[in-house]
């Protein structure tokens, strides 16, 4: 008489939680969390005090965005701001969300500002996924971010979130999830937290400059 093979149960949506949570706590994705915010503490506050002291006592900071924003176009701008946050995000976004202050359209220039950081980190996704075809480039970049690969393994779009929000290059977890073949629509989904990102830091750099 043959068995009749027993239904596996369907987990609940908080058993599965509870499994999620045990996870993350061991493979220490939560502390890598409290460390990434006590990072981000610091330099969020560093940059603001940092302005705030220079523009009185050292030089006029508004007056050296103003010169920015006279002596260059905005298109260059722009342009040299999507090429670093493509590759691996060398310039702090801090500097252009100062200089989008003094524009005519600030709130505009910051959208722009952000959705080209956004976009960067999407195309370093491919890049990521086109490197594993260069095995030179493979190699570099699996040693230069072998930490952010083996996170990203272990924690995939929580990862793209922290990136997208924290000062951890946006585009190194783009690359990261892209040579893991992590899903691009989940990329696209958690990298929407770059536009708060921007947003939160804005409304700190906006107090400071005039």
């Amino acid at each position: 008489m043959s068995r009749i093979p027993k239904r596996k149960r369907i987990k609940t949506k908080k058993e599965r939680a509870k499994l999620m949570h045990s996870y993350y706590s061991r493979t220490g994705f939560y502390m890598f969390i409290w460390e990434s915010l006590k990072k981000a503490f610091i330099p969020i506050v560093s940059v603001v005090v940092g302005l705030f002291l220079i523009n009185r006592y050292i030089y006029n900071i508004n007056e050296g965005l103003e010169s920015i924003t006279e002596t260059f176009s905005r298109l260059g701008i722009f342009s040299f701001f999507f090429t670093s946050e493509t590759l691996l995000g060398l310039i702090p976004p801090e500097i252009f969300i100062a200089w989008t202050k003094k524009t005519n359209e600030p709130i505009l220039n910051l959208i722009i500002l952000a959705t080209l950081s956004y976009c960067g980190g999407l195309l370093s996704y491919f890049i990521g996924k086109t490197a594993l075809k260069i095995e030179s480039v493979k190699n570099y970049l699996e040693v230069k971010m072998a930490k952010h690969l083996k996170n990203s393994k272990k924690w995939g779009g929580f990862l793209i979130l922290v990136g997208a929000l924290l000062p951890v290059p946006f585009s190194i977890s783009c690359t990261a999830a892209g040579m893991i073949k992590y899903p691009f629509k989940n990329v696209v989904l958690f990298g929407l937290f770059r536009f708060a990102r921007f947003a939160i830091y804005a409304w700190a750099i906006f107090k400071v400059v005039d």
